[in-house]
């Protein structure tokens, strides 16, 4: 039935995974084994990548273009790099490379790496950031493609985020949509912060304290904080999509955070995550 291809497709994007019947024979090849570079220090041209595991609406723009500042630290627009992907077109090239050492996604990992340094080299610096949004749904991967990845995780309250998700195309999602949608987000960061070592982050604190906050970065990636990062300039115009692309993040500087929402303006859906970081009682 199309609703289920639809469903499936949309399961397939998000998660990786998708629903079929029971005692069905799948036509799908299986899936290539996950796992780290065989030789680290062939296999990768990247040291120490830093990703920003962040849902949307949260701050992740401002944070990026902060990092950005850092002589040190190139944050590009969200990249999207792990929609990249290879395929073997015929039974001979899929043989060819396992003869070398390859899987499928052995080789998709080379090139998310190359597509990444690459970016790097062209910016002079030592270290990129990459602050895609849907990162979050691919983490364990992204932690086995780079071993010595560094990981920050941007939070915002929840109800927040659902607000301004929903103002950012009140044309494609309801309000309720909108917290529902966001929330899947949310809980892939979760699920990222239960599992891997990192910094956390809050958005209001960032809006608040951008210095503190900032110097706590530096110092997780044992980088020395620089002014600069205080006002980060006036941003290109992004295309929507990459990143946030409205007056707020074009002012090249640290703008305040909404007000807060009450207890009784947060959607029920979202009160178990307010409560799990720590926004509600």
């Amino acid at each position: 039935m199309n609703w289920q291809r639809k469903m499936n497709k949309a399961l397939v994007r998000v998660t990786g995974f998708q629903i079929e019947r029971v005692g069905k024979e799948s036509n799908s090849p299986p899936v290539p084994e996950i796992r780290p570079p065989a030789d680290p220090l062939t296999d990768r041209l990247l040291e120490a990548p830093v990703f920003l595991l962040s849902p949307v609406r949260s701050g992740s723009t401002l944070l990026r273009s902060m990092l950005n500042a850092h002589s040190a630290l190139h944050a590009p627009h969200e990249l999207h790099v792990r929609r990249l992907r290879v395929q073997f077109d015929t039974t001979l090239a899929a043989k060819a490379m396992s003869a070398l050492g390859h899987n499928q996604s052995d080789l998709e990992h080379l090139l998310w790496d190359r597509v990444l340094h690459r970016e790097l080299a062209r910016s002079g610096k030592r270290f990129v950031v990459d602050k895609t949004p849907a990162n979050a749904f691919a983490f364990q991967r992204i932690a086995t493609c780079w071993p010595d990845a560094r990981f920050i995780f941007l939070l915002r309250h929840p109800a927040s985020i659902a607000a301004s998700w929903h103002e950012a195309s009140p044309d494609k999602r309801t309000a309720e949509e909108a917290a529902l949608d966001a929330l899947r987000y949310m809980k892939a960061v979760q699920r990222a912060r239960s599992a891997l070592p990192g910094l956390t982050v809050r958005y209001e604190e960032l809006s608040a304290e951008p210095e503190r906050v900032t110097r706590e970065i530096c110092e997780f990636l044992d980088l020395e904080w620089e002014p600069q990062m205080l006002s980060y300039g006036k941003q290109a115009v992004l295309e929507k999509g990459l990143g946030d692309w409205r007056d707020k993040i074009r002012s090249g500087t640290v703008q305040p955070a909404r007000e807060l929402p009450t207890a009784d303006q947060v959607p029920d859906a979202l009160k178990p995550i307010c409560r799990t970081w720590e926004y509600l009682k």
